[in-house]
């Protein structure tokens, strides 16, 4: 008798206030919208987001794709969202150092204004990737990093044939990374020509 007395004045005095949940506040518990960013768009997408104040906050908390091999997780982005926005090929001829080997990188706008990128800095060494998002939206970045769990984790992400290269400046030495025929492949190569 006394909760229901207590839930009915409580009640009485949200709606009295005028309590309603602000389109932010929806966000977080709606779907994301993704999208990639192609590699034709890098540009636009570095200029229009060029002030922004970059954090992983918000996405640490860990998910099945942090325990997974980043080789697999490379062919489950490739069947989500088919060919990274940047590949280190891309960067080789742009006053490239070995710190900054990549093997991939995938960019993406957020529900149309929130950036996200996904890096690999370790190559096919490591499992998880890294995640860096805009810091004026850590509150939404949990439910984009589940969206992206699920996403991977599902149907659509079952894994798809990609080849990539990678440079590891620990070990002074290039790699072909790929999964092809069913096989997940990290071979040891000569520095490849990006013509």
């Amino acid at each position: 008798m006394m909760i229901q007395k207590w839930f009915k004045v409580a009640l009485v005095s949200v709606l009295a206030t005028g309590f309603i949940l602000t389109d932010k506040a929806l966000a977080q518990f709606e779907e994301p919208v993704i999208r990639k960013v192609e590699l034709s768009e890098r540009s636009s997408f570095q200029q229009r987001f060029n002030d922004i104040s970059w954090t992983g906050q918000g996405l640490y908390n860990p998910t099945t794709i942090d325990r997974i091999p980043t080789i697999e997780l490379r062919s489950r982005l490739q069947a989500v969202f088919g060919d990274p926005t940047q590949r280190i090929q891309h960067l080789i001829n742009n006053n490239f150092r070995p710190g900054k080997a990549i093997q991939f990188e995938y960019w993406f706008i957020i529900d149309g204004e929130m950036p996200l990128m996904i890096l690999d800095l370790d190559g096919p060494f490591e499992n998880g990737l890294v995640y860096v998002g805009a810091s004026r939206y850590i509150d939404r970045m949990p439910q984009v990093k589940r969206t992206l769990n699920r996403m991977l984790m599902g149907e659509e992400g079952n894994p798809a044939e990609y080849s990539d290269y990678f440079f590891s400046p620990e070990r002074d030495q290039w790699y072909l990374v790929q999964y092809k025929d069913g096989e997940f492949v990290r071979e040891n190569i000569r520095r490849p020509s990006f013509n």
